[in-house]
């Protein structure tokens, strides 16, 4: 446990400026993501150092398709979420149902090591509700040459966003729907900021989102548009996944229609660059190909990886620079 930063005292309780929901917290009380709390009037961060889950995974499984394809990577995750999406994959950790243990930055960065991963990914849970721990390895790990990689539902204020970013390589992040309404009622959160994390984020480092199709909250044609646009405001380049959903935790809506899958997907390509299916084996919905000429650059059979024409970040048939870090 640690102070936290980024709070400010109001009216003899404290105010979180970490994330949009700004938590006014009063004494013994913890905010909506359950592990930052009033303690004698200052604002601790409860999961400082403490993890509960540690593995090595492709980083594919991120999922990253465009950042060091078919290298392994660290992945940590903790207890707690500023979000309580009702289908949430990981909900035994947002509610901190699963033992915690401590850790430093620099025994992460030994395992790291020792098995061989191109460095840390913060995810299974939201990483950013840990920003001070996230921060500290975060710099050890660039001081030792390794990279830094956020998994994030992207509900974050700009300031601590902006703080943390040069010390981050790669994210994926979650846009869950594209209607406030949605956000609101399904994941106590809010469009707008998770859009605002996407524009900034893209400016600093490799960018990649996300989106889980659900039946019946986000599976419209409409819906689908209205994602790709904005997306392909920010870049067109931004390699994006579109996620079927399977029943989970409070939600027990069918799974996602393939049908629907693949047309959001043939929609996708209308305006990005790359795009891709997950959680459904659809040949060539994994692959990665040249915008420019068609080029096969990385084929993809679940998390087995082959890289077919490639030149460092250009195509190798037709030389075009690509939105990649190999």
């Amino acid at each position: 446990m640690r102070e936290a930063e980024h709070y400010t005292r109001e009216n003899g309780k404290l105010r979180c400026a970490l994330c949009p929901h700004r938590c006014l917290i009063a004494e013994g009380k913890k905010g909506l993501c359950g592990v930052r709390e009033n303690r004698g009037g200052k604002l601790y961060a409860l999961t400082y150092g403490k993890v509960a889950a540690v593995a090595v995974d492709p980083v594919e499984k991120k999922p990253l398709y465009h950042f060091y394809p078919g290298r392994d990577i660290l992945s940590v995750g903790s207890v707690g979420c500023n979000f309580s999406c009702l289908f949430c994959q990981n909900w035994h950790l947002v509610e901190g149902l699963t033992p915690l243990r401590d850790v430093t930055p620099e025994e992460l960065l030994d395992v790291s090591r020792r098995r061989g991963s191109i460095g840390i990914s913060y995810t299974y849970n939201e990483p950013l509700i840990q920003w001070e721990f996230v921060r500290d390895c975060a710099r050890v790990f660039r001081e030792a040459g390794q990279v830094n990689v956020l998994v994030t539902n992207g509900f974050v204020n700009e300031g601590p966003l902006r703080e943390l970013l040069p010390l981050v390589d790669a994210m994926n992040i979650d846009l869950k729907f594209f209607r406030e309404e949605t956000y609101r009622k399904i994941s106590r959160g809010s469009l707008e900021p998770v859009k605002k994390t996407i524009q900034v984020a893209s400016q600093s480092c490799l960018v990649e989102v996300t989106t889980l199709v659900v039946t019946g909250l986000n599976d419209t044609e409409e819906e689908i548009r209205a994602i790709v646009d904005f997306i392909a405001s920010v870049d067109p380049s931004i390699p994006y996944h579109i996620s079927r959903y399977f029943p989970h935790y409070k939600y027990d809506a069918p799974p996602t229609d393939e049908g629907f899958l693949l047309r959001a997907y043939e929609i996708a390509r209308e305006k990005l660059e790359f795009v891709y299916l997950g959680n459904v084996l659809i040949p060539g919905t994994d692959d990665t190909r040249c915008p420019s000429c068609g080029e096969l650059l990385i084929s993809r059979r679940g998390y087995s990886v082959k890289i077919n024409s490639l030149k460092g970040d250009r195509c190798g048939s037709c030389g075009r620079r690509l939105n990649i870090v190999v």
